[in-house]
């Protein structure tokens, strides 16, 4: 089990993501557990401020400290293992390996940054990771917390339906997943490729693995200088790059 706690100015954000789907499933099974803090409840003066304007000038305002300090004495106690993270778009990418490395720990804090940034002295000495879903800014660290709960509460057993689904999904195995059918056989002439049809496991695994080879060299072929190939995979990259044929 993995327990979510975060800290938000807006924990009504997540109502929805939390009221449905797997995720909501998870939680009732007991697989996860998300406690949701309003940061404001922690504030100092009967206006509730968690921003202020920042020393030296400039646009923006900007997290307090003190909330966001009380927030964590109070939900973390002292030699609590948690990973505490801060949502910010100046943190490392969020990446699959980031979601297995999380996925290990019982227990994760979620800040959610807003306005113009958090002072500074909260990256410096309360947070264990500082964690961006992309390049782009956002409004709040609202939406990224809610992509990293999803994306590592999947890798908590009996999260997923078939758990060896998960062990094939894009960048789980370094390479993008190649592609999938299902009913019916034939749709406006588009047929499912003949192999998938045959029963022949060892084929079917090896045009699966083709594919995703592929796939991989049309979309991410950055992915392939970091992907643990075969000598055979070499070969197989070797072939489609050649192939005048392949887009």
């Amino acid at each position: 089990m993995i327990i979510f706690d975060i800290l938000s100015v807006f924990p009504e954000m997540f109502q929805s993501t939390l009221g449905s789907s797997l995720i909501k499933k998870s939680i009732d099974k007991g697989l996860i557990e998300v406690n949701l803090y309003n940061i404001r409840d922690y504030t100092r003066d009967r206006h509730r401020t968690t921003d202020d304007t920042p020393y030296g000038g400039g646009g923006g305002m900007v997290m307090k400290i003190e909330p966001v300090a009380d927030a964590l004495k109070t939900i973390v106690p002292a030699g609590d293992k948690a990973c505490v993270i801060l949502l910010s778009p100046q943190g490392e990418p969020f990446k699959q390996k980031t979601a297995e490395e999380l996925s290990q720990y019982s227990r994760i804090v979620l800040i959610c940054g807003h306005y113009e940034g958090v002072d500074e002295r909260i990256r410096e000495h309360m947070v264990d990771r500082e964690i961006s879903i992309g390049d782009y800014v956002l409004s709040g660290g609202e939406l990224p917390a809610m992509v990293v709960v999803d994306a590592v509460s999947r890798l908590v057993p009996g999260f997923v339906g078939n758990s060896e689904s998960v062990l094939y999904d894009s960048f789980s195995t370094g390479l993008l997943e190649g592609p999938h059918y299902t009913r019916p056989r034939e749709y406006e002439s588009w047929e499912v490729p003949e192999v998938l049809l045959s029963g022949h496991q060892k084929k079917i695994d090896e045009w699966r693995h083709r594919e995703s080879l592929k796939r991989t060299l049309q979309r991410r072929p950055d992915m392939l200088k970091q992907a643990d190939l075969t000598q055979e995979d070499k070969r197989i990259l070797e072939e489609l790059a050649g192939d005048p044929e392949f887009v």
